[in-house]
C-alpha cells in the first residue's frame, strides 16, 4: 500500500504525492486523515536535488577539455520526512551521466 503526502507550495496551495511507506512502519489512519503533511515545502525538497545536479554539472564543466553537452539523469524520491532524495535502483544508485564532445569540422 502507498501513502499520500501533501507538500505545501511556497506560493500557496499544495501538491499531493504518492510515496512508498518506510519499511517496517505501519500507518494507522482515520478516514479523514489519509494524507500526511510533509515536513517542508515542495520547493525546499526539490532544492536539495537541484543543488546536487548543479554540483555535478559544475564538476563536468570544469574539465580541461570540457564536453559540448552534459546530460545528467537521476531518479527523485519524495518522502514526508526527508523531502526529495536521489532514488536508488536495483544497483547502488540511480545516477546516469552522458558527456558529448562534437568534433570541429575539418578546415575550420
Amino acid at each position: 500500500m502507498h501513502d499520500l503526502t501533501r507538500f505545501p507550495l511556497e506560493d500557496g496551495g499544495s501538491v499531493v504525492v504518492e510515496i512508498d511507506p518506510l519499511p517496517g512502519t505501519a500507518r494507522v489512519s482515520r478516514r479523514d486523515d489519509l494524507i500526511e503533511d510533509a515536513k517542508g515545502s515542495f520547493e525546499a525538497a526539490m532544492a536539495n536535488v537541484r543543488d546536487a545536479a548543479a554540483s555535478a554539472l559544475a564538476t563536468f564543466r570544469s574539465m580541461t577539455k570540457g564536453p559540448d553537452e552534459v546530460e545528467i539523469k537521476f531518479g527523485v524520491k519524495l518522502t514526508a520526512q526527508a523531502g526529495a532524495v536521489i532514488a536508488k535502483t536495483g544497483m547502488e544508485g540511480n545516477f546516469e551521466v552522458k558527456l558529448k564532445w562534437v568534433r570541429e569540422p575539418e578546415g575550420s
